[in-house]
């Protein structure tokens, strides 16, 4: 059985060159540098409430840091250094060390992948529990925040959005897939994809931003509170999939495009202006962007279906504490 310490060093301890100090004291050192603000978040996924205790642990550590990245992305910050905080039962160190060298595997290769390194964290026993805290780099001043969102502007999305949630209502039998469906909607729930070049490349283009992990009208709600403003945007502008668009006028689906979550998409408003530039930008990256509602005066969010009516909702953002 590996003690704590043998855990760190054979699987989470690596050289570090962009910090003083890394792994291996009480605390990391972080130089600071002249003219950028520094952008911390941190995110926990707990086993059997954000993944399946069965759930593949290569999968499991790449989604464990990108809805760190994701949130990074929202910021227009450059992800530099992670810390990771693992509680590990005790049998599943005893039986399947095997698990921590694939979690470890699938952790590196996006880190790797985005030139981030791991500078600490903590490692303990108990349930299955997985915390990151990252830390970004964004010019002084140039971050994208929630309350930027200006009268007229547009509502963008990017990507793709409910194909997570209705994976994950197949997964718990709220709802059936067939086997061609779900192997097409999973990888958004398994492996999202972080819009990290986007969110550093809308900065100057966009005024405000977010990423939608509890749903498209939670998290645009949470952009107009913040902001002060009001909001409509248009159900069939709305940027889905085959398989999504197939199920949307069952109710689930409808839910889980509206306020499934889990998307890591970024959803943002810009100026008018800025629309050319948009859409170039989304040629550049090979990214879908889509325009879906607009920005006034007011308060509270209007979703119009195709005739332009204003629909009657249920559906609810994602809430830890809800009933």
């Amino acid at each position: 059985m590996h003690s704590e310490f043998d855990i760190i060093g054979r699987y989470f301890q690596r050289t570090t060159t962009s910090v003083v100090l890394g792994i291996g004291d009480d605390a990391a050192l972080i130089a600071a540098t002249t003219g950028i603000e520094l952008a911390i978040s941190t995110d926990t996924l707990v086993c059997g409430k954000h993944f399946f205790p069965e759930a593949d642990p290569y999968k499991l550590g790449h989604k464990s840091l990108a809805v760190n990245l994701s949130d990074m992305a929202a910021m227009g910050a450059k992800p530099r250094w992670a810390l990771l905080t693992l509680t590990l039962p005790e049998g599943l160190v005893k039986q399947n060390i095997a698990w921590l060298s694939k979690f470890s595997d699938g952790f590196f290769a996006l880190a790797d992948l985005h030139q981030i390194e791991l500078i600490g964290g903590d490692t303990t026993a108990g349930a299955l529990n997985i915390g990151i805290q990252i830390i970004g780099e964004v010019t002084a001043g140039k971050a994208l925040r929630r309350s930027g969102a200006k009268l007229d502007d547009d509502i963008w999305v990017s990507g793709q959005i409910g194909d997570a949630a209705l994976a994950l209502q197949h997964e718990l039998r709220q709802f059936t897939l067939h086997p061609v469906e779900i192997e097409q909607c999973l990888p958004a729930l398994l492996t999202p994809t972080a819009r990290v070049e986007l969110g550093q490349r809308l900065i100057g283009l966009a005024h405000s931003a977010i990423d939608i992990s509890d749903g498209l009208m939670a998290d645009l709600g949470h952009i107009l509170t913040a902001s002060g403003k009001a909001a409509w945007i248009n159900l069939t502008d709305i940027p889905c999939s085959p398989v999504l668009r197939k199920y949307r006028q069952q109710s689930v689906a409808m839910s889980c495009l509206l306020a499934g979550g889990d998307d890591y998409e970024l959803c943002f408003t810009a100026p008018k202006i800025n629309r050319r530039k948009i859409e170039t930008l989304a040629a550049e990256l090979a990214i879908s962007l889509n325009r879906i509602g607009e920005i006034y005066s007011g308060t509270g969010l209007i979703v119009k279906d195709a005739q332009g009516n204003t629909m009657t909702l249920e559906t609810q953002g994602y809430d830890h504490f809800r009933i």
